[in-house]
Formats: structure tokens, C-alpha cells, sequence
């Protein structure tokens, strides 16, 4: 629970008598205030340190003679690692994971340094693929998120190496970044690690298809695959983290192919053959349900809208009005979730999604087929009428909840009868 929100909140709920004085400077204690930026200042620093060493060595580095040059690679390496497990024994996590990180990073740049210093040719990518290792048991051992971002991105780069220099994929670090950080994922569903190891595992999807000179298409294969593991992990906000980079790289598609796609110039690199990709996509789509079931989130399945393999259509008006009604589906879907589920930030998310695909549609449409005055009349109309809706379903929501509140209080409720008037006395 973020202190912030208990600062503003908890006042109110004093004053309401959800509860009292002395509960509230509990539950205050509980969650005592944080400075991020502080904690984050040992890390910078380390990194800073680090970086100027590396400098003043790096501009005398071609001078030093050969033993010299490996004794300090091999010194700063374990100086790192060795006073960052010095700063965890004494209770300082995020120097000593600090440390540790740039120990990471120097192991990195020792493998590349001492193989330009024994001029060592490497025609695959055994070397690189040590550090990738490396990563992946350091985060293990230590527990630390810093070491789990560095290893998903020290991966990506691995693999963009082995793309651009060599031509060929690592199935090894794929797997690394997938098995090893995955499953650390999984067992401690950070949000902020959800979402750097999704957009890990799309960069490493979409080498994998360059790599295979597939179209591009099939890049949504794995990445639904990401989005479907986010709808079996118990922890919701977790797994809500793992699946928003794919959803982002969805929308975009989408969005791209509305703007652009009716001139069918893209039929060539976007259509893979049809029943193969609907057999794959369809087979995702029923790993995500099951896992949306048995979760009970089946309120998020209509985001699959937006993996409609419209692009079939030939280019012109149907495929623009095809994407629009799509887009337009998927932003009602946002709504009425919101809605449902009272969230703000949904119901924010949606109005945006609303005004991009009407944007879309005014440019793609209306622009010379349709008077620009009577489509933001229709366009204006069209968002009352949903403004009307939604407030009408909070209305009835809050009249339905308003007996089983006063019940729970033990007044009774507004909609009960009157009392009965008292029996008139009769004069003798």
C-alpha cells in the first residue's frame, strides 16, 4: 500500500469512523515513508565511480603492458563483487546489490577487453553467452531486482550481437532470459521486473523472426504467448505488467495498419499463410482463456480484438473501416471494464483510446466524405450518450449497494416503510 495514499486517505476514514485515531497511526507505522531517490543515489554513485575508473583506464589502455592490463580487469572484478558483499553483510542492500551490478558489467566488458588483448577471434557466441550465466546466477543467489533488469537487458544485447555481427540466434540466451528470468518472475511477480522482462522477451521474439525471415506478423505469436502467461500468474498487478508491453505492441499494429494499411502496399511482409497462423493464434488464444478462467479475469478477454487478423482483407475502404470498428470495440471494451470495476485509470486509458480511433477515423473517413462540422456533432453526441450511460450504471449500482450498507450499520434503510401513526385516544 503506497504511504502517499494512506497520507491523503486515511484522515477521511477517521472522520467516516471506519476507524480511529490510534489505527490509523498503526497502520501508518506500518508502512513508514520511503525516499527513492535516496535509495537509488549509492547506485548511481557506484556506477559513476565505476565509469571514471574505466575512463582514465581506457585512455591509457593501448600503453599498459599486457599483464598489467588483466591484473587490473581481474582487480576491479573482484573489488566489486567483494565490497558489495561487505556492504550486504552490514545491512546496506542497495549499495551492496550496486556493487554487485557493476561487478556484472566490468564481468562483461573483462570478456570483451581480454579477448581484443590475446586477439582471440570468436565465431559464435560462447564467450558473450558467459555473462548472460553469469547474470542468471547472480540474481538467483543475491535476490535482487537491479540484477534480474541488468540480465534481461545484458540478453538483449547478447542477442542483438549475435543477430548483427554473426547472423544467427542464441537459442541458449533466448532460453537464459526466458527460463531463468522468467521463472525468478514468476516467483516474486514484480511489476517493474514484469515489465522490463516483457519488453526483453518481444526483442528477443522480433530478432527471432528477422533471423527467420518470416513475416512480421508471426511476431504476435510469442508475444501473446508473454500476454497469456500474465493471465495464469496469481498476482494480478504482476501479471497485468507482464501483459501491457504486449498489448501496447498490438494496439500499435493496429493503429499503424488503420493509417496505413488501405493502400495493401504491406500485403507481402504482413500476410503469413492463413491456416498455419490461425492455428498458432488460436491455440495461444485458448492457453490465455483457460488461464483468464481459472483466475477469474475472463472481463479482460476482449483485448483480444485487437489480434483480429484483419490484415487479410484486401486494402481500400473495408480495411479501413474493419481496423475502425476494431479499435472502436476495443476502447468501448476499456470503458465498460472501467466502469465495472470503478477504475479511474481504465476509464482514462479508454477515453484516450476513444478520441485516437475517432482521430483516426475523422482523417481516414470523414475527411472527404462528410461535412467536418456534423462529425464532431456526431462525434460529440457519441460521447454524451456513453458519459449518460456510465452514470446511469454508477446510479444503480450505488441504490442497489445503499440497503446492504444501511443493513451492515444497523440503521434501517431510506426505502423502508413508514412507521405506523400512534391509535388515537378516545375522550370519555
Amino acid at each position: 500500500m503506497s504511504r502517499k495514499f494512506l497520507d491523503t486517505e486515511s484522515p477521511g476514514w477517521v472522520a467516516d469512523g471506519l476507524i480511529n485515531e490510534a489505527q490509523r497511526q498503526q497502520l501508518l507505522a506500518r508502512y513508514p515513508q520511503e525516499a527513492p531517490a535516496l535509495r537509488l543515489l549509492p547506485i548511481l554513485g557506484s556506477v559513476l565511480v565505476g565509469l571514471s575508473g574505466l575512463s582514465v583506464v581506457a585512455a591509457n589502455w593501448q600503453g599498459l603492458p599486457a599483464a598489467l592490463r588483466l591484473a587490473l580487469l581481474l582487480s576491479s572484478l573482484l573489488g566489486s563483487y567483494s565490497a558489495g558483499a561487505y556492504f550486504l553483510r552490514r545491512g546496506n542492500p542497495d549499495l551492496g546489490h550496486g556493487l554487485i551490478g557493476l561487478g556484472l558489467l566490468l564481468f562483461g566488458a573483462s570478456i570483451i577487453l581480454t579477448s581484443q588483448l590475446f586477439q582471440l577471434v570468436g565465431y559464435d557466441a560462447s564467450g558473450l553467452l558467459a555473462w548472460v550465466v553469469a547474470g542468471t546466477a547472480l540474481s538467483y543467489v543475491y535476490g535482487s531486482r537491479l540484477l534480474v533488469l541488468l540480465t534481461v537487458l545484458i540478453g538483449a544485447a547478447v542477442q542483438t550481437y549475435c543477430v548483427e555481427s554473426l547472423g544467427i540466434f542464441s537459442y541458449v540466451t533466448a532460453w537464459l532470459v526466458v527460463g531463468g528470468m522468467g521463472y525468478y518472475w514468476w516467483r516474486r511477480p514484480d511489476t517493474v521486473s514484469a515489465t522490463v522482462l516483457a519488453v526483453g522477451l518481444l526483442w528477443q521474439a522480433g530478432l527471432f523472426i528477422i533471423v527467420q525471415h518470416s513475416k512480421i506478423t508471426w511476431f504476435f505469436v510469442p508475444a501473446m504467448l508473454i500476454y497469456a502467461a500474465g493471465d495464469w500468474q496469481p498476482n494480478r498487478a504482476g501479471g497485468r505488467a507482464l501483459q501491457v508491453p504486449s498489448l501496447v505492441a498490438a494496439y500499435l499494429f493496429m493503429f499503424g495498419l488503420a493509417i496505413f494499411g488501405e493502400a495493401d502496399a504491406y500485403a507481402n511482409i504482413l500476410r503469413p499463410p492463413l491456416l498455419p497462423y490461425l492455428a498458432a493464434l488460436v491455440a495461444v488464444l485458448a492457453v490465455s482463456v483457460a488461464g483468464k478462467r481459472a483466475r477469474g479475469r475472463l472481463g479482460t478477454l476482449p483485448e483480444w480484438l485487437l489480434l483480429l487478423p484483419g490484415f487479410y482483407l484486401s486494402g481500400g475502404l473495408s480495411l479501413a473501416v474493419a481496423t475502425l470498428v476494431v479499435l472502436y470495440a476495443h476502447a468501448g471494451s476499456v470503458l465498460a471494464r472501467a466502469n465495472r470495476e470503478h477504475d479511474p485509470e481504465q476509464l482514462t486509458i479508454g477515453a484516450v483510446l476513444f478520441v485516437a480511433a475517432s482521430a483516426v477515423a475523422y482523417f481516414k473517413l470523414t475527411w472527404g466524405f462528410m461535412d467536418k462540422s456534423l462529425f464532431f456533432l456526431l462525434g460529440g453526441v457519441l460521447l454524451l450518450g456513453l458519459s449518460w450511460y456510465l452514470r446511469r450504471r454508477n446510479a444503480q449500482v450505488l441504490a442497489a449497494a445503499a440497503p446492504l450498507v444501511a443493513q451492515q450499520a444497523g440503521t434501517p434503510p431510506t426505502s423502508a416503510a413508514a412507521p405506523e401513526a400512534p391509535e388515537p385516544t378516545h375522550n370519555s
